[in-house]
């Protein structure tokens, strides 16, 4: 008979491809069917990003409206395409979260052996802070996307073959764009000066052909001047690229421990719109493992990035608390070192058995599995039935495609924001979006009137019915009066 080697076998030569293969396809189905996972309703800052996207026209950037423009305008075109619905308030988030788990796997494979990134990326992929991100119609996912992007460009460039002149270009050119998200003007800054600092990367930097070291101070010209320009010509759009609306340094450490409360708080009584604990126990070990385990090597530049991105995360974080979901990239690197760590020490063990290398890994696998379940188990029925959090979210435009009428007056109330959103739906829709219960007064006919929440004064129909919500508080969300004068 003859003998099996396993190397020799398809699936075990191209073990590696087939795993990314699947990882890919598993990434994309579940980042696009992530509305129906995702928590129910919508958060204020998706409702503002919508009217903000609302507004985008060719002038915004005459305007001074270039703060997060990319996405807005792709939030714009999705809108305008599918109607007002939470699929494509939450479509560009998804579509760029499927680009995002692509450069997090390309920058783990970049760094580490197949098969400790293909194991880190699942793990990062999966976890509660990238799903949240992914599933939210907000810009906040621009905030991870842009350095994630030039840490893979940056890696493409360093290496020990010269640079490559179009992966230095491209680092230059997407660098300036990144300025134009909140807060990333110090993550250009930061980037600067660790090249600077860095013996590595500063040798990296004088081997650069002079001609891409002058598109380079070029192309960090044209930022300074378009920053300046901005200054001059709308003040407040330089504000809102560096500080949030109400910062104030007295708040500033304060902002910070709102920020990290919800990623390792354990209660789960933190009433933000992240889910608490946003990284388990276990994986929180595991990244601490890579932490130890990179001290010996902490100048090579892939182990110093993870230490000193925490640190600067730490720092943007009292700006905005919102910053804290940069903590997936140096997540994502530290759980990479501390797989190779374990890995590495477990084969260190048994160098020459076979199979103790192989009964070995059915412990780490099984640990693993355990993980990234409980990781994706934690985001699905947390968001929906933790009563904190699930009350960030309202619902309520799901209720009304689904339960009210085309042809309905709705009367909505709640401030500015809540009727500049929902005055979208009317352009998007049939239905009349009014604030005034004037508007309403008609005597005859089957004329249906629906109000978001309890209307404070008496309206001239008769109540039909209320839409009510599963939430714990606040069920009764919509009332519909219809058909005749109330008496």
């Amino acid at each position: 008979m003859k003998k099996v080697i396993i190397s020799r076998l398809f699936l075990y030569k191209h073990r590696f491809v087939i795993g990314y293969i699947l990882l890919a396809i598993a990434l994309a189905a579940l980042l696009f069917a992530m509305p129906l996972i995702s928590p129910d309703g919508l958060s204020e800052a998706e409702m503002e990003s919508v009217v903000t996207s609302h507004d985008v026209s060719m002038n915004s950037i005459l305007n001074g409206e270039i703060v997060d423009l990319p996405y807005h305008l792709l939030q714009k075109i999705s809108i305008s395409l599918f109607g007002l619905t939470a699929y494509s308030i939450k479509l560009p988030s998804m579509i760029i979260g499927v680009v995002l788990g692509f450069l997090i796997i390309l920058l783990l494979n970049r760094w580490f052996k197949n098969n400790v990134a293909i194991i880190a990326s699942v793990l990062t992929v999966l976890s509660a802070p990238f799903l949240f991100i992914s599933g939210s119609g907000t810009p906040l996912i621009m905030l991870v996307f842009w350095p994630t992007l030039l840490l893979w460009l940056g890696s493409k460039i360093e290496g020990k073959t010269l640079p490559k002149t179009i992966y230095s270009i491209f680092f230059s050119i997407f660098l300036l764009l990144s300025i134009f998200t909140p807060y990333l003007c110090y993550f250009a800054v930061f980037v600067v000066l660790y090249t600077l600092i860095h013996p590595h990367l500063r040798f990296m930097l004088k081997s650069l052909p002079k001609a891409i070291l002058v598109i380079g101070i070029l192309i960090g010209l044209a930022a300074l001047g378009t920053i300046g320009f901005e200054l001059v010509r709308h003040p407040e759009t330089l504000r809102e690229l560096t500080f949030m609306s109400d910062f104030s340094w007295g708040h500033y450490f304060a902002n910070i421990k709102d920020a990290f409360l919800p990623f390792f708080s354990w209660s789960g009584n933190i009433e933000s719109v992240f889910l608490s604990p946003m990284i388990g126990l276990a994986s929180l070990a595991l990244a601490l493992t890579g932490l130890i385990s990179t001290a010996k090597g902490f100048f090579a530049s892939r182990n110093s990035i993870a230490s000193i991105f925490i640190v600067f995360t730490i720092i943007l974080s009292g700006f905005n608390p919102l910053c804290a979901v940069l903590i997936i990239i140096p997540f994502a690197i530290l759980t990479a070192h501390g797989i190779r760590y374990i890995l590495e020490k477990w084969y260190g063990l048994f160098p020459e058995n076979p199979y103790a290398r192989v009964f070995g890994l059915i412990p780490i696998v099984t640990f693993l599995t355990i993980m990234i379940i409980a990781s994706l188990q934690h985001y699905l029925f947390g968001y929906r039935y933790n009563p904190v959090v699930a009350n960030e979210f309202i619902e309520d435009l799901s209720l009304i495609h689904e339960k009210v009428d085309t042809g309905t007056t709705i009367l909505v109330q709640g401030g500015t924001l809540s009727y500049d959103f929902y005055k979208i739906l009317e352009d998007k829709s049939d239905y009349t979006i009014t604030t005034t219960p004037s508007n309403v007064y008609v005597d005859s006919g089957d004329s249906r009137v629906a109000t978001l929440g309890k209307w404070p004064s008496k309206l001239p129909y008769g109540l039909s019915r209320i839409i009510t919500s599963p939430k714990s508080t606040n069920s009764d969300r919509i009332y519909i009066y219809e058909g005749k004068k109330a008496n």
